[in-house]
């Protein structure tokens, strides 16, 4: 029997979800929900319905996990709970200061209604979380490094596109690479935030506007440029199409530590990620860990849970002799 998934959101996250389903036999879609007029919403798979969200409490017994897909600012701190009343939930919420908040509000609603609620599963937070864990707990002293990119930031691209006089925009973020060096040589230095990243500009400004003053803007804007060394490039909407249509990304986690009696002995773990597509690669990590929900609240497991709280075997299709055999 598939594992009947429904989809929460269409936009660049929604269908590469419905893309990674396409991969995966074991599970399938059954809906997708919008807050537009779904007669608007085309999607790619055929007959699959699309409806309004007000509908999604009425398919509560024709669905296993419900993937939210809607933004971390303002969508998934109330969806995510809120659908947690009716079924096993997994989102992508990404705001890492607000996770434990959001935790203690969606875990509730999970454990009164007896669902899973799986969040903040992506890449960052999520692969590289795991990540982060696994490489502490193997070399205790040491030190963490986060790098990411290069790749597209939506969130300071729609930053950038707020500005007075921005027609459009895309923003580029991008490891340090001399940084990236001393990290990998065991030096173990300390980074401020602008030895770490830089951030490139892509910029269409609007007919007659003041460059000069879009320039400033960004490059002053508090916690989104103003710590950075940061490059604004204006060009024309042709050139933006032609060369900054895609939503690449990626990244490196980094532990640095010793070992020995007298810590004589270094080492590095690393883990890297290079993506064509931020949003099919988030999308394709969302749907291994709703089968883990679906196994998992299968199993009379209820309440929230994070990525720390998944044993691997759940995230594969194959049975556990199959694990052993093949890739243990």
């Amino acid at each position: 029997m598939s594992i009947r998934v429904g989809i929460m959101g269409y936009g660049n996250l929604g269908r590469g979800i419905e893309c990674a389903l396409k991969q995966n036999a074991d599970m399938e879609l059954v809906a997708v929900f919008t807050r537009r007029d779904p007669k608007t919403v085309q999607i790619l798979s055929e007959n699959v319905n699309v409806y309004h969200v007000d509908d999604a409490p009425k398919m509560k017994d024709e669905i296993d996990v419900m993937i939210m897909c809607g933004g971390s600012a303002t969508d998934l701190p109330k969806q995510t709970k809120e659908y947690a009343q009716y079924f096993n939930v997994v989102d992508s919420f990404d705001t890492h200061a607000k996770i434990p908040e959001h935790f203690a509000a969606v875990d509730e609603a999970a454990k009164e209604n007896g669902t899973v609620a799986m969040i903040s599963v992506g890449w960052d937070p999520g692969m590289f979380s795991l990540n982060r864990l696994y490489a502490n707990a193997i070399l205790p002293s040491g030190s963490d490094y986060t790098f990411w990119g290069k790749g597209v930031s939506q969130g300071h691209s729609d930053a950038i596109r707020r500005v007075e006089g921005v027609a459009n925009g895309k923003q580029y973020t991008v490891p340090v690479e001399t940084a990236l060096e001393r990290v990998r040589s065991g030096e173990n230095p300390e980074l401020s935030t602008r030895e770490k990243h830089t951030r490139e500009c892509y910029v269409v400004a609007k007919e007659g506007a003041d460059k000069a003053k879009i320039e400033a803007e960004i490059k002053n804007m508090p916690n989104y440029f103003a710590d950075y060394d940061t490059t604004v490039n204006f060009i024309t909407e042709e050139e933006l199409v032609k060369n900054h249509a895609g939503i690449p990304h990626g990244g490196f986690v980094i532990r640095s530590g010793k070992t020995g009696w007298n810590e004589e002995n270094n080492h590095i773990i690393e883990y890297s990620l290079k993506l064509d597509s931020n949003p099919e690669f988030t999308a394709s990590v969302i749907v291994a860990y709703a089968r883990a929900a679906y196994r998992m609240n299968k199993e009379g497991q209820k309440g929230c849970k994070t990525v720390f709280d998944v044993a691997p075997a759940y995230l594969s299709p194959a049975s556990a002799e199959e694990l052993r055999a093949h890739l243990l």
